[in-house]
């Protein structure tokens, strides 16, 4: 794509959406994996609440998870009272917001893949890791996140995309601040509303192109196996 169909705010828009997406696919993949273990092997009778709080993304709608956080997280809330207290100031329209909010927004993407991957490991390879004498942790880095590759490759793409796309929930909590909180999303809403279709063209058909090459890494990615199930 030619620098010349890009403006200096676009490829501002785009670099800021690049470094969302990053941060929140690393600190998702960490948070998630014992989240997903926990689901994927507990009998705990809050498995199911659990795991629908998880999923909750899924189905509401983002500007009604980020109307939320924006008061969770805002001056009368008990998170902005204790970012505030901490000295660390009101996360919203911050890119610090940005980042809580997309990790509350693509958490199903990261932890669904890996609970699915954790569950089709089935408890034989432990149990054969502890008949060598390996402790539990051992057995879980040893012998669980190495089978589960798959798991974290497919959560860490699907997380990483769906944080490029969002728009409602940082729109709700980042607002339009040039060079902060304006993200490739807004930057595309912007362009039309000023009626610059060519500029929204560029934009959202590299959008257009990232997803499909997104979708058919997947398809390489996943495991050869047609009873495979869907990472979602």
């Amino acid at each position: 794509m030619s620098t010349s169909f890009l403006s200096p705010d676009d490829w501002a828009a785009i670099w800021l959406t690049l470094e969302l997406a990053s941060f929140t696919t690393i600190l998702l993949l960490v948070l998630a994996t014992p989240l997903a273990w926990w689901l994927a092997h507990t009998p705990s009778r809050w498995r199911g609440p659990i795991g629908a709080v998880v999923t909750l993304p899924l189905v509401l709608p983002p500007t009604v998870i980020g109307f939320y956080l924006l008061i969770t997280m805002g001056p009368n809330g008990p998170l902005g009272q204790l970012t505030h207290a901490l000295g660390l100031g009101y996360l919203p329209f911050t890119f610090a917001g940005l980042v809580v909010g997309s990790l509350v927004y693509s958490l199903p993407f990261a932890v669904q893949p890996l609970q699915r991957a954790f569950e089709g490991l089935g408890r034989r390879p432990l149990e054969v890791a502890a008949t060598l004498g390996a402790s539990r942790i051992d057995s879980f880095f040893s012998v669980a996140l190495p089978l589960a590759r798959p798991g974290f490759i497919t959560a860490a793409v699907l997380t990483f995309a769906h944080t490029v796309g969002e728009f409602g929930i940082v729109l709700m909590l980042g607002g339009n601040i040039p060079g902060k909180t304006r993200v490739v999303s807004v930057q595309i809403y912007d362009h039309v509303e000023a009626l610059e279709y060519t500029q929204a063209h560029w934009l959202a058909g590299g959008m257009v192109v990232f997803a499909f090459v997104v979708l058919v890494a997947l398809q390489w990615l996943q495991p050869r196996d047609k009873n495979h199930a869907s990472p979602l």
